[in-house]
This record gives structure tokens, C-alpha cells and sequence, in this order.
């Protein structure tokens, strides 16, 4: 019997050197790299797709590898965002089970400011905020300062020093910046001074809550907000990068812990996440919590946040990475996460359209893994 084939999918990276998001979208090629050698010693046949803005790759490769499960690792093409969810949208259509949350959790996750409705709804504690289509705003009914924030965008894209701001001509700059780069609609929110939590959650299979990390800043001056910005994450070198170590564990009180961890699975359970997610929480001096938003789909490399989660639980990203593909099997093509089958479904022969020899990709390089530590995102 031919061993299980799984396909590593992933968004194909498009953008140039020079464009002000090109470290982001780089990430993923060192992910897939690290997830392809974790499945080739667990002794799956492994392939890998990158698709970009052309959705026909897609379902040919489908067609044409015909996998047994798809590890997906898409992330969203940088000027077309909804595609993240699209691409688990086409998943489910085909069939053919695959790791990471459902089309419906990546598609209201990825609009911030609805999730921020829906979190209220349910009586989760998130910022006060609103939500702004064009300038200029004529108020703003939140205490200041706020930060501003594109409402459809992840990975920290359009966050630097400049997006918390303190009077309605600053905000209108920048609302109006947001406009221009990344369209509408813009999420303003209040700013929450205070410690920046994180709260990831796995399903294995039951869901289990990791323990708390944490962003430090240890930054100062006038001109340092104690934010994650992009070059936090993803620009090594620079002042806020260097200014947001992380900390796996935090120190965190048992029942600051207990609380986030309610919220955590409340809101998981909310937006019908599946597999793995994370939490992010401001947590005022007074210890007051504050929910900012749920991502269902976290960087999963293993320098990244989640991976330093699952080692301060005691799990390795290789058997993590093994157990997802395991219940993705279970589950089958169900969209709603049933579990429907408990082996691999027999498939026909097939043309290769891309192999992972050895579990590396080849000819395929990063520019960030050797310079990267182990940051949220």
C-alpha cells in the first residue's frame, strides 16, 4: 500500500525586495521547508503546490497530485487579502480534508472589525472602537490616544510608531493614509496601555489551551509606543524589533491565566476555529483584560509564537505538525469538521507536479532564517 500523500500548500511569494511588505510574505518558503522535513520522516509522501493570484493552479493541482490530505499553508496573496479564505473555500468544495481552520472562520477572522461586533455580541471584553470608511472623521467619541489600525489586514502590515495617535488632525492623517495603501474600511481603536499578551490554542484532538506568552518592551522615549509594529516582527536590526522580545512562558498570575484562558476558548469556539489559533490580549496595569483579536491562522514556522507555545507546553512542532495531518484525516472533506472516515481514501495514479525530495524545497531560498528569533505573529 502506497504510503499517505499529503500536499504542502502555500502562497507562492510575489512581492519585490524593495515593496515595504516583502519580509512578511518570505516567511512562508522557510515554513514550508520545516513542515515538508517533519512529514517526510513520519514516512508520508510529501509535495508541495505554491499558488499565487491565479486560482487554476489550484484546483490542477488537485487534480492532478490527488492527495490523500493538503497541509495548508496559505496565507493570502499581499494585494488580495480574502484570498487566504478563498483558497480553504475551494479546499472544502473539492473535498479533500485538509489542516487549519474552515473557508467561514478565515473569512469573518480576517475582517477585524466585524470580529470586534461579534466579540462584543457575546460579551467578550475587547477596546472600545470605531470603524472608519473615508475622511475626514468628524469625531471621535473614544479616549485618546487610539491607534489605527487597516481593518483587513494581518501580520502587523500598515502598524509602525505613527498608528497610535493623540488628536483628530493625527488621526485624520492617518486614516487617510490607511485609505490610500490599503483601502477602506479602517478600525480605530482605544489604545490599551498595558501588558501585551498572547493565548494560543490546539486541538489534539481535544481543545487545549497553551500556556501564556508575552511581548516585552523594553523601549522608551517619546517617540516608543509599546505596540507590535511590522518592523517588530518581521525587520531584525531595527529599534522595535529589537525592543519586543518574547517571552515563553509569561509571568502571569494563575488567575489572570485562568481568565484569559476562558476568553480564549470562548472565542475560539466563537468564530468556529479549527486545529490551532491564538488570542492576542492588552491586559491593563489593574489587570483588567482586554481581547484584540482572534487569528485562525498563525504564522506556523517553528521560530514563530505558536511554536514557542507548544514547546512551553512540552510539545515538539514535529509532532504537532504530524497530529494535524492525522486528524485532518479523520475528518475528511467535511467541511463542519465531522470526523467521517478513520483511513485514507484509495486514489488513482497521478502525474507529480512538484516533489519534496528529502523533505527540503528545492533551489528554494529565505532571506530571514538565519537572522529570525522566535516572534508572534
Amino acid at each position: 500500500m502506497p504510503p499517505i500523500r499529503v500536499l504542502v500548500l502555500y502562497n507562492e511569494p510575489v512581492l519585490s525586495p524593495g515593496h515595504p511588505d516583502f519580509e512578511s510574505e518570505q516567511q512562508v518558503v522557510e515554513t514550508v521547508k520545516g513542515v515538508s522535513e517533519h512529514l517526510v520522516r513520519a514516512g508520508y509522501d510529501v509535495c508541495h503546490l505554491g499558488v499565487s493570484t491565479e486560482p487554476r493552479v489550484l484546483l490542477d493541482g488537485l487534480r492532478e497530485l490527488t492527495p490523500d490530505v493538503v497541509f495548508n499553508l496559505f496565507e493570502g496573496v499581499p494585494d488580495q487579502g480574502t484570498t487566504e479564505s478563498f483558497v480553504a473555500g475551494l479546499l472544502e468544495w473539492s473535498g479533500v480534508p485538509f489542516t487549519g481552520s474552515p473557508f467561514a472562520t478565515l473569512t469573518l477572522a480576517r475582517s477585524k472589525h466585524l470580529c470586534k461586533y461579534v466579540f462584543r455580541g457575546a460579551g467578550l471584553p475587547t477596546p472600545e472602537f470605531m470603524v472608519v470608511e473615508n475622511t475626514p472623521a468628524l469625531e471621535c467619541a473614544l479616549r485618546w490616544p487610539v491607534i489605527v489600525k487597516p481593518a483587513q489586514e494581518d501580520a502587523s502590515v500598515g502598524l509602525d510608531q505613527g498608528s497610535v495617535v493623540l488628536d483628530m488632525a493625527a488621526l485624520n492623517d492617518r486614516v487617510a493614509s490607511l485609505l490610500k495603501t490599503y483601502g477602506p474600511p479602517v478600525l480605530v481603536e482605544e489604545f490599551i496601555d498595558g501588558r501585551e499578551l498572547n493565548v494560543s490554542m490546539v486541538e489534539a484532538p481535544k481543545l487545549r489551551i497553551l500556556p501564556v506568552s508575552e511581548v516585552l518592551f523594553t523601549g522608551n522615549g517619546p517617540d516608543f509606543w509599546p505596540i507590535v509594529t511590522y518592523d517588530a516582527k518581521w525587520r531584525p536590526g531595527s529599534r522595535d524589533y529589537e525592543a519586543t522580545p518574547p517571552q515563553y512562558p509569561a509571568d502571569v498570575d494563575p488567575n489572570l491565566t485562568k481568565t484569559l484562558g476562558k476568553i480564549a476558548r470562548q472565542a475560539f469556539r466563537l468564530l468556529g476555529c479549527r486545529d490551532y489559533a491564538r488570542c492576542d490580549f492588552r491586559v491593563r496595569p489593574s489587570g483588567e483584560p482586554y481581547l484584540l483579536e482572534v487569528n485562525p491562522n498563525p504564522d506556523f514556522n517553528d521560530l514563530a509564537g505558536l511554536a514557542g507555545s507548544l514547546k512551553s507546553a512540552g510539545l515538539t512542532h514535529a509532532e504537532f505538525t504530524n497530529n494535524l495531518v492525522k486528524m485532518a484525516l479523520l475528518r475528511g472533506g467535511a467541511a463542519n469538521g465531522m470526523v467521517l472516515k478513520t483511513t485514507a481514501a484509495p486514489r488513482g495514479p497521478s502525474r507529480r507536479l512538484a516533489t519534496v525530495p528529502k523533505g527540503s524545497l528545492a533551489g528554494v531560498k529565505s532571506r530571514l532564517r538565519s537572522r529570525r528569533k522566535q516572534k508572534v505573529s
